[in-house]
């Protein structure tokens, strides 16, 4: 009697210690509260996403859906004094980062691909673009087939690269490559005369545009290696971390904070010029708001 009444104890504690011990934070979420910190990796010149604004804060769309995140993370691990970290990050470098632990999530545009699905997550879609050329507005440059044997910029890590040099496979013309670490090296490449197009998403190169000296010198041509969805990078393998970020941005979506905020980088003058892309949402993104996915190409 004395063993049943020991065993049924047992069988008590573990049930009173099971709830507890589920509840308790791991992967992401441990890292975090016990560093007391989250490491935010963020760019430099990717309009409207995640830039530096006129006093080198790192500002943008991204951003802004990121400071929500960090929210709900302060809220799900009771710590509100919890601090914030940013890293600055470049193309190249934020898949790495992730993977070693020196950010906790990329706070900017990054294409959602089968093949990097192999080495990390991504949230539910905030983006979608399409990868298409900007060139000089008197260029006669209308597909991709046109840039046969000129120079093109693109920029180090891009799902540009691959896409073009498809395409090029497929209708038997090449480029040639003019390679730099980031957007505002390869726009300039253009503008400088050391190429005659630059790949990337259409979105990022209306804002390079609309920022430049002279927006009315550069255009944007219709034909499109690929429509791109962009989630958030964060760490593989860590589904308790995956679950709250889409949960906040789900929520956010469904009450119209969403919306609003892309209406303010998208629609609205922005710093630090107070441009206006005047880039409505596309039909493709409103489709992902409305049913949150997070599909990759």
């Amino acid at each position: 009697m004395k063993g049943l009444l020991y065993s049924l104890m047992f069988l008590t504690a573990v049930a009173v210690a099971a709830p507890a011990q589920a509840q308790s934070p791991s992967g992401t979420l441990a890292k975090i509260r016990d560093a007391g910190e989250i490491r935010l990796g963020h760019r430099d010149v990717s309009v409207p996403f995640s830039y530096l604004d006129g006093n080198q804060k790192p500002v943008g769309f991204a951003m802004d859906l990121c400071a929500l995140i960090v929210d709900a993370v302060k809220d799900e691990l009771k710590l509100p004094a919890l601090q914030t970290k940013l890293q600055p990050i470049q193309l190249s470098t934020q898949i790495p980062l992730i993977e070693n632990g020196t950010i906790d999530i990329v706070c900017g545009p990054a294409t959602n691909t089968l093949e990097r699905q192999k080495v990390v997550a991504f949230s539910d879609t905030i983006f979608v673009s399409s990868i298409r050329a900007v060139v000089r507005k008197d260029a006669p440059i209308k597909t991709f087939e046109d840039l046969k044997d000129k120079p093109v910029a693109l920029t180090t890590g891009s799902t540009s690269i691959t896409l073009l040099l498809t395409r090029g496979q497929e209708k038997n013309f090449a480029v040639k490559q003019v390679l730099s670490p980031d957007h505002a090296a390869s726009f300039l490449a253009l503008t400088t005369g050391r190429s005659d197009a630059f790949v990337m998403d259409d979105i990022l190169l209306a804002g390079l545009i609309a920022n430049s000296q002279a927006p009315d010198n550069w255009r944007i041509i219709d034909d499109s290696l690929r429509t791109e969805p962009y989630g958030l990078i964060i760490r593989k393998g860590d589904p308790e971390f995956k679950a709250l970020v889409d949960k906040t941005l789900v929520a956010m979506m469904k009450s119209g904070r969403f919306a609003e905020l892309y209406a303010k980088w998208f629609t609205k003058p922005i710093p630090p010029r107070n441009v206006n892309l005047n880039f409505p949402m596309p039909a493709p993104l409103k489709e992902a708001v409305a049913n949150p996915n997070d599909n990759g190409v």
